[in-house]
């Protein structure tokens, strides 16, 4: 089984994130008027960049892109970091300044996605060739702690609200319990990435089927969560 896994890690993923992105597209019309839809969007986005990011096979054995081959993109670590680790924290920092409604919890989101995106500019110039051969742990750390921030941030106004009576119907809840575990489950890897970088095979096995334990989890919860759930009005009619 592990070995299947290992060996299929890359079609895994993009199946169980092309399956949330279509059945979000086929239930866009239940959505379209709340703030879903840019979820909706977003995880088409995650499936499109996804993609792109296997250009790295075509690279090797006369590809089509053999071309780059001993360029600074003959690695996709450029283009990871910009469309996941930071593009993801944009996308998050915007998704919950329209749900959230503690105007303080979105001052506190919007100015710490800003400053995340500055730092994150900052650090990649200043450290430019290692952008395109490494991954930077400390915009993964950051970029965590601002999903954090949205997920308690979502969590205190449930509790705060009378909107605990129909949590469990409600998309946003799904999207702030799949993203806060999925970063809970990756972020303490980063820390632990020297072994990687010191051949120990253990450590890349592990790292590879957490990854993608935790990849299946978070894509199959939005997938089940645009099925299940209700629009908001529709959740805010029944407290009504």
């Amino acid at each position: 089984m592990q070995d299947f896994l290992l060996k299929n890690y890359s079609l895994i993923t993009s199946l169980v994130e092309c399956l949330a992105a279509v059945t979000g597209l086929i239930l866009y019309a239940k959505y379209r008027h709340t703030a879903v839809k840019y979820f909706i969007w977003f995880l088409v986005y995650l499936s499109i960049c996804d993609f792109v990011s296997l250009y790295t096979f075509c690279i090797k054995n006369d590809g089509i892109f053999s071309f780059l081959e001993g360029t600074a993109l003959v690695s996709n670590y450029w283009w990871t970091t910009l469309y996941w680790k930071i593009g993801a924290i944009l996308f998050f920092g915007f998704y919950y300044n329209q749900v959230l409604t503690n105007s303080i919890f979105k001052k506190i989101i919007k100015y710490s996605t800003y400053s995340f995106l500055l730092f994150s500019i900052g650090y990649i110039l200043t450290h430019w060739q290692a952008y395109f051969k490494v991954f930077f742990p400390i915009i993964s750390v950051l970029g965590a702690i601002v999903i954090f921030m949205c997920s308690i941030f979502y969590f205190l106004e449930i509790l705060l609200s009378d909107r605990i009576l129909t949590f469990y119907r409600t998309l946003d809840f799904y999207i702030s319990l799949a993203i806060f575990i999925w970063w809970l489950i990756v972020t303490p890897i980063v820390f632990y990435e020297i072994y990687g970088s010191h051949g120990d095979e253990n450590f890349r096995i592990t790292r590879k089927l957490l990854y993608l334990i935790a990849n299946v989890f978070m894509y199959l919860t939005f997938t089940f969560a645009l099925i299940w759930c209700r629009p908001k009005k529709d959740t805010e009619a029944v407290l009504a």
